[in-house]
């Protein structure tokens, strides 16, 4: 699946996108479900927990492997994709889409233009 370029990226795998009222919401990329494989259980953060850049928020567990999922940029919880606590596969069937992770408030909300755009994520797997 080819990675949207209306995204930002990380190259830990995470994807960001901005809704219509300014939250960001984060899940992971197709290439980082398909490593996984089939998921089997997400951990959430809380809603109102504070992430520094780079911190680890959540854990993904697979039949395969486990992956710890990484804030960002700086910010807050907002919301969790709650129907990921019974059907964490929703991240596999659709990884850009219902499989979404959690939405938050960035300290700064220029930050997100420093993360990398689909191309340089491409990139990156190539290195």
């Amino acid at each position: 699946m080819e990675n949207p370029s209306s995204l930002k990226y990380v190259d830990t795998h995470e994807w960001v996108k901005a809704d219509d009222s300014g939250e960001l919401i984060v899940g992971i990329t197709d290439h980082a479900q398909d490593l996984l494989g089939d998921l089997v259980f997400a951990e959430l953060p809380e809603v109102g927990q504070r992430f520094s850049a780079k911190e680890q928020v959540m854990l993904l567990e697979s039949v395969k492997a486990a992956s710890d999922i990484y804030m960002p940029v700086n910010g807050v919880i907002l919301a969790i994709n709650t129907e990921l606590e019974d059907s964490p596969e929703l991240i596999n069937e659709d990884s850009f889409g219902e499989g979404w992770l959690f939405k938050f408030e960035a300290d700064n909300a220029s930050d997100i233009d420093g993360l990398l755009s689909a191309q340089e994520y491409e990139n990156s797997l190539d290195e």
